[in-house]
C-alpha cells in the first residue's frame, strides 16, 4: 500500500465499489496492478490537481493510472460507480433509489477578459462570464445520466 494521502479510499470504501471495477480482459495478460492503488492514484490526481506525469512515486506508473481513468470514462465505469453510490445513499436514508423530483440551480462564473460570444452578463449578480447549471435530487445528489 502506498503512503496515506487524504485522497485515498479506505479499504472499506474500496470494497464497496470493487465489484463495479471491470475485470481484466479474458485472454490477455494477468493484471499485475492493484486496482485499489490505481483508484487512489486517480483520486490523488483529481483532488490534488497535479498533472498525470507528476503523480507521486507511491502510486503505479502515471501511464497505467491514466489508461485506467481514460478507459473507465469511455466504457461508462465512472457513471456506473457514481449512479450506484447515489442509489445506495438514497436507500440508506430510506428514499426510493430513483428520484421523483429534481432541483435545477445555476451559478454565474467570472471569465477572463476575452472576447467571446459565449460570455454574457448576469445583471442580478453583476458578473460578466458564463452560467453553469446543475440538476440535483432533493438530497442534493447529482444524476449524471438523464432524469
Amino acid at each position: 500500500m502506498s503512503k496515506a494521502y487524504p485522497s485515498n479510499l479506505s479499504f472499506e470504501q474500496y470494497k464497496l465499489i470493487s465489484d463495479l471495477i471491470p475485470e481484466a480482459k479474458p485472454g490477455g495478460r494477468r493484471r499485475e496492478v492493484d486496482m485499489w492503488e490505481v483508484l487512489n492514484g486517480i483520486f490523488y490526481i483529481l483532488l490534488e490537481g497535479v498533472r498525470w506525469r507528476a503523480i507521486s512515486g507511491d502510486f503505479p506508473a502515471w501511464q497505467t493510472v491514466y489508461t485506467y481513468f481514460r478507459n473507465w470514462r469511455r466504457d461508462g465505469t465512472w457513471l456506473r460507480i457514481h449512479d450506484s453510490l447515489r442509489e445506495w445513499t438514497r436507500i440508506e436514508v430510506e428514499r426510493h433509489p430513483s428520484p421523483s423530483e429534481a432541483i435545477i440551480d445555476s451559478q454565474s462564473v467570472k471569465s477572463a477578459a476575452m472576447i467571446s460570444k459565449s460570455v454574457g452578463f448576469d445583471t442580478g449578480k453583476k458578473i460578466k462570464g458564463r452560467k453553469r447549471f446543475l440538476t440535483v435530487d432533493t438530497l442534493g445528489l447529482q444524476k449524471c445520466g438523464s432524469w
